[in-house]
């Protein structure tokens, strides 16, 4: 009787596993920006409803909330990319380390 160490994956199997990884990392990444997306929409309106006391000569304060939420966002992306390609799942990893460097752009432009 084989051993379990002794048996390889099949390719069906392996094309399987690694499809379903990627969409449950991806569903992840979409849930992860969504929110991202609801606190800062929710930090907009605040900061709208508290622009209006306001006079013209002050200045409101510089908003982190954009930088620190699309910041965690990439850091997130970055090591589940850097998991995922010391794993072996190269084009996830890839993929996953693609979008942690547009998130990474996207950071600095949104700096203020």
């Amino acid at each position: 009787m084989p051993e379990q160490a002794d048996m390889q994956p099949s390719g069906e199997a392996s094309v399987f596993t690694a499809g379903c990884l990627l969409l449950l990392v991806l569903m992840a990444d979409v849930a992860a920006g969504l929110l991202v997306a609801v606190v800062l929409v929710a930090r907009g309106w605040n900061r709208m409803g508290a622009g209006s006391a306001r006079t013209a000569a002050d200045a409101p304060p510089p908003d982190w909330a954009p930088v620190l939420g699309f910041g965690a966002l990439a850091l997130a992306l970055g090591v589940t990319a850097v998991v995922l390609l010391r794993i072996g799942h190269r084009v996830i990893g890839a993929l996953q380390l693609t979008l942690c460097v547009f998130l990474v752009v996207h950071t600095l432009r949104s700096w203020p």
